[in-house]
């Protein structure tokens, strides 16, 4: 198809108390039935209607303040690849101090999300208790039967996907499984994390069995969960209930004794879902992934993209405008844009040049009205998966909307998740696992697949191979920030990074060769340079209309040190509880030392 079919959603709601924010009034006001309503027993008296309802359960993943910009923009910075918008002069209580670790309980970027993410799980809760419970899921037509149990199954995997997203940024957190009007008591306490996760890994369980794969008979082509969904988010808690994360009681990094069962999970859940490349395999191309399927509107034809939040051009998703290079759009004389987040020289020159990954992930450059390139210095580069000028069709507003998906998971992490898992299990990597992780490997080297390196064959080794390698394939996709912390790695990327980011300041080793200015040729719709990145820079400006950008000689101490400025370990592994909910709610802690 030359467009992707678009989930426009429903903007439909039966409750509408948020969790956590409910009062007794509340609930005598719900008693009360409005003439317009509509209850429960109409919305799901049909298929269609079901199938709205569970529409509008998707609809709170694609807002401002979830992965539209929030939790797609903001909360997955800093980490060792890119830094979020960068700090002025003073503390600002939002976006700034969230990429800083700077944060307080009244941070102006903590409720939305939260919100929205119960409102979320609120949608699920209804349609879950109620799908199973219509006439038709059990005495409809075999048409009708199989389409109420994939909604059924949708509902159980949106709730864990909201679910996932709260507890990597919280930690133990209030889980209501049922929907607000039924239950006894709205001012729920926190629940242990892994008891959550265990009930979202046996809920996946039998949602994969009532969903269908991607491109079975009947099933049409848009962002929908299917099969390979499912299985891949399940594989991904698996490691995240296998993996390490901040504990309450002792306020350390720590996992579970029984880890391996979980990561035994995701092995075999990522190896189902890799049986199965009729439905889902690496696009050959890595830039295609971004420029000619997310940023075009267009379906991934290889079925990569497994899971992708549905936007629309000009109602939701700043992917593009908040993150990209600036551009311009025909009629208006100014450049639009934010560029707040920035790759982190390091990062940069973390990739081989000859991996194709590079160029993609991160983005040199802001557009001319004429869409020539103008090169900005080193530390100004962006990320640049999601940029505007590989938008088709090119935006023509000031929208700040773009409309671009975003990319929940991939077939390349279906890949690397196996790899990890084989080698936790296995004591070192196997046979299987060295396929994986090469396979997604070669693909970054594509045109030179015979200088990937050896691939590693001890278990130590092939872990870091790994650690890199996903740094690599998903930079700017708000994967890496949640890898470390899982990994318990974090706290020491970062002082790595600021380690290597002074070295690099100071032209030491290994970055001592690099280029203190660039050339590049202006009035070019590709970046053509006058000069090699990993050599000194030349004399003067090569002949023929090359302009000049300062390089390494831009970076200065405040860049180094705006990286995840005030970060402290055991702690700043999760954020703190919003201000409003902890007023509003009072069975909830403030944990972690905020």
């Amino acid at each position: 198809m030359t467009a992707r079919e678009k989930l426009y959603y429903t903007a439909w709601m039966i409750v509408l108390v948020p969790i956590l924010m409910g009062s007794a009034a509340c609930r005598k006001y719900l008693d009360k039935t409005p003439p317009s309503a509509f209850d429960e027993q109409y919305v799901f008296g049909s298929v269609p209607n079901a199938t709205s309802a569970v529409i509008g359960a998707y609809e709170p993943l694609s807002g401002t303040q979830a992965y539209g910009s929030r939790l797609s923009l903001m909360y997955p910075y800093d980490t060792d690849e890119m830094i979020g918008v960068t700090n002025t002069t003073a503390p600002d209580n939002s976006s700034r101090d969230l990429s800083r670790y700077n944060l307080q309980p009244t941070n102006a970027q903590l409720a939305g999300p939260f919100q929205q993410l119960y409102i979320g799980v609120e949608r699920a809760n209804i349609c879950i208790k109620n799908i199973p419970a219509m006439e038709l899921y059990s005495k409809g037509t075999a048409t009708e039967q199989a389409e109420l149990r994939r909604l059924y199954g949708e509902s159980l995997t949106l709730r864990a996907q909201y679910y996932l997203e709260l507890i990597r940024n919280w930690g133990d957190v209030p889980a209501p499984f049922i929907p607000s009007i039924d239950q006894a008591d709205l001012f729920l306490a926190k629940t242990d994390r892994d008891s959550i996760y265990d009930r979202l890994l046996s809920d996946l369980k039998t949602a994969e069995d009532l969903v269908p794969w991607r491109g079975d008979p009947g099933v049409t082509a848009d962002e929908r969960i299917t099969k390979g969904a499912v299985k891949g988010l399940r594989a991904r808690i698996a490691l995240f209930r296998g993996g390490y994360s901040l504990r309450r009681a002792s306020r350390k990094m720590e996992r579970s004794s029984n880890y391996s069962d979980y990561y035994k999970i995701a092995r075999d859940e990522c190896y189902d879902i890799m049986q199965r490349r009729d439905k889902h395999t690496l696009n050959p191309s890595f830039q295609a992934v971004f420029k000619d399927g997310l940023d075009s509107y267009k379906q991934d034809p290889f079925g990569e993209v497994i899971f992708e939040i549905a936007m629309g051009a000009g109602l939701t998703g700043n992917l593009g405008y908040y993150d990209g290079p600036r551009f311009y759009v025909p009629g208006n004389a100014a450049q639009l844009g934010n560029s707040s987040i920035r790759v982190i020289p390091t990062y940069f020159y973390s990739f081989d040049s000859v991996d194709t990954r590079r160029d993609v992930t991160t983005a040199p450059y802001y557009n001319n009205a004429d869409k020539s390139k103008t090169v900005q210095t080193l530390v100004n580069m962006t990320s640049g998966k999601f940029r505007a000028d590989w938008i088709t069709p090119a935006p023509t507003t000031t929208s700040q909307q773009l409309g671009i998906n975003w990319p929940v998971l991939r077939f390349s992490d279906i890949l690397l998740m196996f790899a990890e898992a084989e080698n936790e299990l296995n004591n070192g990597p196997t046979a299987a696992a060295i396929s994986a992780y090469e396979e997604v490997r070669k693909r970054g080297f594509k045109g030179n697949e015979d200088k990937i390196g050896t691939t590693p064959a001890s278990k130590e080794a092939f872990f870091n191979a790994l650690v890199n390698e996903r740094s690599f394939e998903f930079g700017g996709e708000g994967i890496r920030k949640y890898d470390l912390i899982r990994w318990n790695l974090l706290h020491q990327k970062i002082l790595e990074t600021r380690a290597n980011y002074t070295k690099m300041m100071n032209k030491q080793a290994p970055y001592n060769t690099l280029p203190q200015v660039v050339y590049y040729k202006t009035g070019s719709q590709t970046i053509i340079w006058g000069g090699s990145l990993y050599q000194p820079s030349p004399a003067a400006a090569p002949p023929g209309g090359y302009a000049k950008a300062n390089w390494v000689s831009s970076i200065t101490a405040s860049w180094i040190t705006n990286v995840a400025q005030l970060f402290t370990p055991d702690r700043n592994e999760l954020l703190p509880i919003p201000q409003t909910s902890i007023e509003a709610n009072h069975n909830l802690t403030q944990d972690y030392g905020y």
